[in-house]
């Protein structure tokens, strides 16, 4: 996937392009059925499908107050865009200046003097531009008069629900790992650094991997069943996201404590992928009735990684993009 971002989004890259436009933060079931549908009517068509979206965040610069939690960092939203095999990904800076820019320089500008949009394919109800003016009656005015179609998905979801960010945000938040991996299509994850923490874990005859992360929503504190990519292999874990009340802590961590494995990660990257949880953080008499339980949430997490679902495993993404 060949990805362009800053100033080189004004230079002409393409004659003809099939486009999409929008954040897909979280890159979830809804955005995966809007880029397959763009990849088919790209291979039908015969010219390159190009994914537009905007980085930071709109809100980020314009209600930083009322931005949500970002469910996945850029670069993994880049890595899940690539895994859809798209062909081309837009990276607009969000500025306030830019946000200024009316909807229909915009599609000028950005889609069509560069990348020579022949059609647009939009999310249900998609708004863009300044003040959100523009929407399918603006792109179909400006197809009219500048050469390109245009198509509207209908929602996409399942069982009467809606797929959406929000929805994802909330399910992860109260630490409803099932009900956010039916959205994404995936089990949520986080990647980040191992790094040293207090080693209390260790104390306890259970050493954990502290992460510091990037990502900033975070599951609901409290113990979790976790599948765990470090050090080149996939590991079953259970993970504690909170403030170790039994030991007066005072820092919400992520800790995991890695099943059957004892390499030394220190400084590693590793990613954790939230498959269920086990229960919520208590403050227990002391540290052997802590030990005690860490033994029961180690032989749950086992029961519930032993029936792991297939389908929600994330996919490892291809490193290949390069910018261009």
């Amino acid at each position: 996937m060949h990805i362009v971002s800053g100033t080189k989004i004004y230079e002409k890259k393409l004659d003809a392009s099939i486009v999409t436009i929008g954040n897909f933060d979280g890159v979830h079931r809804g955005h995966a059925e809007i880029f397959a549908h763009l990849k088919q009517t790209s291979i039908t068509r015969g010219i390159p499908s190009v994914v537009v979206t905007f980085e930071p965040h709109p809100l980020k610069i314009l209600a930083p107050e009322s931005a949500p939690s970002m469910i996945t960092t850029f670069e993994q939203k880049v890595a899940l865009i690539d895994d859809s095999g798209i062909d081309n990904l837009v990276v607009v800076p969000f500025t306030k200046e830019f946000s200024r820019l009316s909807a229909s320089d915009f599609v000028l500008t950005i889609l069509c003097a560069p990348l020579g949009m022949k059609h647009i394919i939009i999310g249900h109800d998609y708004a863009f531009g300044r003040g959100r003016e523009g929407n399918f009656s603006t792109l179909e005015r400006l197809g009219a008069l500048n050469g390109f179609t245009l198509e509207d998905l209908p929602p996409i979801g399942e069982d009467g629900v809606v797929f959406s960010s929000s929805l994802v945000r909330s399910a992860v938040s109260s630490g409803d790992m099932a009900a956010a991996a039916r959205i994404l299509g995936r089990y949520y994850q986080i990647s980040g650094t191992v790094v040293h923490g207090r080693e209390i874990g260790k104390s306890l005859g259970f050493p954990t991997a502290n992460i510091h992360t990037g990502n900033e929503l975070l599951p609901a504190d409290g113990v979790y069943a976790v599948k765990v990519e470090v050090d080149g292999q996939s590991v079953n874990g259970a993970c504690n996201i909170g403030c170790n009340p039994t030991f007066s802590g005072n820092k919400r961590t992520i800790e995991v404590f890695l099943l059957d494995f004892s390499s030394q990660i220190y400084e590693q990257p590793i990613e954790v992928s939230f498959v269920g949880r086990l229960r919520a953080v208590r403050k227990f008499p002391d540290g052997s009735a802590l030990k005690a339980q860490i033994d029961h949430d180690v032989i749950a997490a086992r029961r519930i990684l032993e029936h792991l679902d297939i389908k929600y495993q994330n996919i490892n993404a291809r490193r290949d993009c390069r910018e261009k």
